[in-house]
C-alpha cells in the first residue's frame, strides 16, 4: 500500500510539472534563505570569535584614569601588579605623536609608543626583522627603538634601517628592529597598526625618562594560564583599588573573554531573528502547497469517489494526499538546501571568511520543510478522505 501510494503521488506530481515547480518555489526560497543566513552568520561568528580570542585570550586590559590626586599608576603600582600570582608579565602603553628625522628626511606626526618587553614575548609574530625589546632594554632605559615599514620607507629610502639611528623630538635612538606590516584581514594587526605617518616603539621606561611621562594610564596584563583569567582579574581589581584608595571610576579592567561571551549572545539573537524572517517565506510556500492540494482534491473528485466505491478506506486516501504534500515539500527542501549551501559558499568567498558547514542549519531547513508539508497538507488530505463516494461520483 505504501509503495502504491508513493507511485501515485509521484505520478500526479510529474503529471503537473509546472504547477508542482511553482508550488515548491516558496519552500525552495525559504529553505535556501534559512540555510544561507544561518551558515553565513555562523561562519562570520567563528571568524570574529577566533580574532577576538587571539586578541584577548589570557590578557587583561587596564585603563587607569586615576583620581585628581593620582592620575595613573606609578612604578610601585606596576611592580605590585606584575607580582600577582598568575601574571606572566605586563606591558604599559604610552603614546603621543612626534616628529622623526634621519639625515635630511623629516616626518611629522609619527606615532611614538612606549611598550613593555612582555608584549613582544606574547606577540611573537610582531617582528619582521631585527630583534624585539628585551628586559635589558627596559631595565637599562636603553635608547633603542623599533620602526614600522611605513616610517622606514620615509626615513631610510634605499637603506636598511637596522643599525641606523633616528631622532625623535631631538633625541637620538638606535633602530634595532623592523615591525611586521599590519594584515588587512587580521583584527589584531589592525588594532595595533600605527598612525598614517608611521610608528616607532620604545621601551616604556625609556619613554618615561626621555619624554617626561611619569604615570601610566594604560596597561596590558598577560595571564600565565587563560583558565586563571577570572581569578587574576579579581586580584588585579583589588590591587588597583588599593592604588587609588578605592575611589570609584578610577580604573577599568577589560576582560576580552567577557566581551566575547556578550558578542556570542548578540550574534545568536541576530541569527534567530534572521531565521524568523526567512521562515515567513516557508509559511508562504506552505500556503502554496495547501492551495495546490485543495485544487488537486477538486480535480480528482471522481478518482476519490471511485476508490471509495471500490472499498478504499478514508485513512488510505488521506495518507496518499498527505504523502503527496510531504514529497512536494521535501523536494523543495532538498533543492533549497543545495542552493543555500552554494549561496553561502559563494558569499563566504566574497566576504573572505572561512566557510563553515553547519549540519544544524541543514537539519533546520529539512525539518522546516517536512513540517510545512505535514501541517499544510493535512487539511486537503482530510477533506479528500471525508468526501462522500456517491456525491463524488455524481459530480463526474
Amino acid at each position: 500500500m505504501l509503495r502504491e501510494s508513493l507511485r501515485m503521488s509521484l505520478s500526479n506530481i510529474l503529471g503537473n510539472k509546472l504547477r508542482s515547480l511553482l508550488t515548491t518555489l516558496g519552500i525552495v526560497i525559504g529553505v535556501m534563505a534559512i540555510i544561507a543566513l544561518v551558515t553565513i552568520m555562523q561562519s562570520a561568528t567563528s571568524e570574529v570569535s577566533a580574532q577576538f580570542e587571539s586578541l584577548g585570550a589570557g590578557k587583561l586590559t587596564v585603563q587607569a584614569s586615576g583620581t585628581p590626586l593620582k592620575r595613573g599608576l606609578n612604578a610601585n603600582d606596576l611592580a605590585a601588579v606584575e607580582a600577582l600570582e598568575g601574571v606572566d608579565g605586563i606591558s604599559p602603553t604610552l603614546s603621543q605623536e612626534m616628529y622623526a628625522a634621519h639625515g635630511d628626511a623629516v616626518v611629522q606626526d609619527v606615532l611614538v609608543k612606549g611598550y613593555g618587553f612582555a608584549y613582544f614575548r606574547r606577540e611573537s609574530d610582531a617582528m619582521a626583522r631585527g630583534r624585539p625589546l628585551t628586559p635589558i632594554d627596559q631595565d637599562a632605559l636603553s635608547r633603542v627603538c623599533l620602526v614600522d615599514a611605513k616610517l622606514a620607507a620615509e626615513l631610510f629610502a634605499g637603506e636598511d634601517p637596522l643599525g641606523q639611528s633616528l631622532t625623535l623630538n631631538g633625541v637620538r635612538f638606535a633602530v634595532v628592529g623592523l615591525l611586521q606590516e599590519a594584515d588587512s584581514g587580521d583584527m589584531l594587526s589592525q588594532l595595533n597598526a600605527g598612525g598614517e605617518s608611521g610608528t616607532v616603539i620604545l621601551p616604556y621606561t625609556t619613554y618615561q625618562r626621555v619624554f617626561g611621562a611619569g604615570l601610566v594610564t594604560s596597561l596590558e596584563v598577560y595571564v600565565r594560564d587563560p583558565a586563571l583569567t577570572a581569578s587574576v582579574s579579581d586580584e588585579l581589581e583589588e590591587t588597583l583599588g588599593r592604588a587609588f584608595n578605592y575611589r570609584d571610576d578610577s580604573y577599568t579592567v577589560i576582560n576580552m573573554e567577557s566581551l566575547l561571551d556578550v558578542m556570542d549572545t548578540m550574534m545568536g539573537l541576530m541569527t534567530n531573528l534572521l531565521v524568523g524572517i526567512a521562515s515567513i517565506a516557508l509559511l508562504v510556500g506552505g500556503i502554496g502547497i495547501m492551495n495546490m492540494m485543495l485544487v488537486s482534491v477538486t480535480e480528482r473528485t471522481g478518482e476519490i469517489g471511485l476508490r471509495k466505491a471500490l472499498g478504499a478506506r478514508p485513512r488510505s486516501i488521506q495518507f496518499q494526499f498527505l504523502m503527496e504534500s510531504v514529497i512536494l515539500s521535501l523536494l523543495g527542501g532538498l533543492l533549497g538546501t543545495a542552493l543555500g549551501l552554494a549561496l553561502s559558499l559563494g558569499l563566504s568567498r566574497l566576504m573572505d571568511i572561512p566557510f563553515t558547514f553547519s549540519p544544524g542549519a541543514v537539519a533546520l531547513g529539512a525539518g522546516f520543510s517536512l513540517a510545512v508539508g505535514v501541517v499544510f497538507g493535512w487539511a486537503p488530505a482530510r477533506k479528500a478522505s471525508h468526501l462522500n463516494p456517491i456525491d463524488a461520483l455524481r459530480s463526474v
